[in-house]
């Protein structure tokens, strides 16, 4: 297994030279990125084309564009969010001033997931120059050409001991975890979210996991049908449903079921053709491991639309299933692909039992026109993040902080969130000498009875 502690021991090398956290470094730095991503869009785009099959437009709406708008968000607002923010005193401090200063961690491993290689890649890199970090990456071996573009960009962005990249499969994520980071940022599975935390509590390194779960999808009684049709299939099949915040089931209405599934694969069909096999944008899935695990899915249930595959091009097209219970295996696990299955509901007790039954969602999403339902399902389960009548788009926010909750995740990032998971918040109190407050010792007289007026 290779060694990295001389990588490491660079970059913490580096770090003390105060360099990274010299805010027009900084700057520069992401600014180099954001013009260097522009100069090799088409690069990156062929990248994806051949890992994924993504589109053009997916490419650029969901990986390109995505990691722009973040950086031009951070550059613009940088300057305010390094400054030390002053806080209030408590009476009992009087003549002393309260600082919160936000100081980088050190030396960063990012891990990143190969459902948006680019993208889940650069977005907490973003983060971590911002905050004044050195960063570690280390990109999927199951997406080889966005990987090996993602390298040669950095290495020719930054010097090795401030920013790179480390190529690999698993051995190699074993190896950089043995290492003493300053903070591990990972995004991907659950099973391997443990792997990533227990190794870090040997250092007792803090960590974000953006992890994933069965993220539901409610289609209430009173639902936009044909607007609710149109988000949830945008939603759960682009990038062939490997999203970690796709809708993974539905569950939909007794009363509306039937006119929902027929409008669903006609706005389905209208966004992806009648025969998505044969069409050249469909994303295919990652690898034959995976498609293999998904084709067992199937069969589940009863397929109401779709169902067919092809395994030489590695891809399965979009598919409802109906007649599905908790029981199926497609309700067992995440399922990170083109497969919905349906569950159906007379009233919301079953719905959040259901839910409640099962680990902490990453989403969730819920359509209805009615503002106490809505109320009622946001009070009722917690999950990372979601929509009330869209799916997805929160993550596109810059000023919402997206992250799961228990099983889901453990911290936040995107705009400001990115800069603060980055960032250590230090407290800083500054005392005056002018004059002191003789109480807080223990040989004034009657100085039980004077703390007691000011601490009750």
């Amino acid at each position: 297994m290779e060694n990295y502690s001389s990588l490491l021991a660079k970059q913490k090398s580096f770090f003390r030279t105060e360099t990274p956290k010299d805010l027009l470094y900084r700057l520069d730095a992401l600014q180099k990125l954001r013009n260097a991503i522009k100069n090799n869009e088409q690069v990156l785009m062929d990248a994806l084309r051949a890992d994924l099959n993504k589109s053009e437009f997916d490419t650029y709406t969901s990986e390109i564009g995505f990691v722009l708008e973040e950086l031009r968000f951070t550059i613009k607002h940088l300057r305010s969010w390094v400054k030390p923010k002053r806080v209030k005193t408590p009476i009992t401090h009087i003549g002393s001033k309260s600082y919160i200063f936000s100081e980088p961690y050190g030396v960063t491993l990012i891990i990143a997931p190969w459902n948006y290689p680019f993208q889940l890649a650069i977005a907490p890199l973003i983060g971590a120059i911002a905050a004044g970090n050195c960063a570690v990456i280390k990109p999927s071996e199951l997406t080889p050409r966005t990987s090996e573009v993602l390298g040669k960009l950095i290495s020719d962005l930054f010097p090795v001991e401030y920013i790179t990249v480390v190529q690999g499969g698993v051995e190699t994520s074993q190896a950089l975890l043995n290492e003493t980071f300053d903070y591990i940022f990972f995004t991907g599975s659950v099973p391997v979210g443990k792997i990533i935390m227990e190794a870090a509590a040997k250092h007792l390194t803090p960590v974000t996991l953006e992890l994933g779960g069965k993220s539901p999808c409610i289609v209430h009684e009173d639902a936009n049908i044909k607007l609710a049709a149109k988000r949830i299939a945008w939603g759960k099949f682009t990038n062939a449903g490997q999203t970690c915040i796709a809708p993974d089931y539905l569950y939909l209405h007794k009363s509306i079921k039937e006119q929902f599934l027929k409008q669903f694969k006609e706005t389905t069909f209208e966004l992806y053709g009648r025969e998505p096999l044969n069409n050249a944008n469909f994303t295919r899935i990652v690898s034959e491991r995976h498609f293999d695990r998904l084709s067992t899915f199937l069969d589940n249930g009863k397929q109401y639309f779709g169902g067919s595959a092809n395994k030489e091009k590695l891809a399965i097209e979009p598919t409802v299933l109906t007649n599905v219970t908790w029981e199926d295996p497609i309700m067992q696990d995440e399922i990170f692909g083109p497969i919905l299955p349906v569950l159906e509901y007379d009233s919301l007790s079953e719905v959040f039992e259901g839910i409640h039954r099962h680990p902490k969602p990453l989403a969730l999403y819920i359509f209805t026109e009615n503002n106490d339902v809505q109320q009622e399902v946001l009070n009722s389960v917690s999950f990372g993040g979601g929509c009330v009548n869209d799916t997805v788009y929160h993550f596109a926010s810059p000023y919402l902080p997206f992250g799961g909750v228990g099983n889901s995740g453990i911290g936040a990032y995107h705009g400001k969130g990115n800069f603060d998971t980055f960032s250590h918040q230090k407290s800083v109190l500054k005392q005056t000498n002018l004059f002191d407050i003789p109480f807080r010792y223990p040989n004034v007289k009657n100085g039980l009875q004077k703390i007691k007026l000011f601490m009750k």
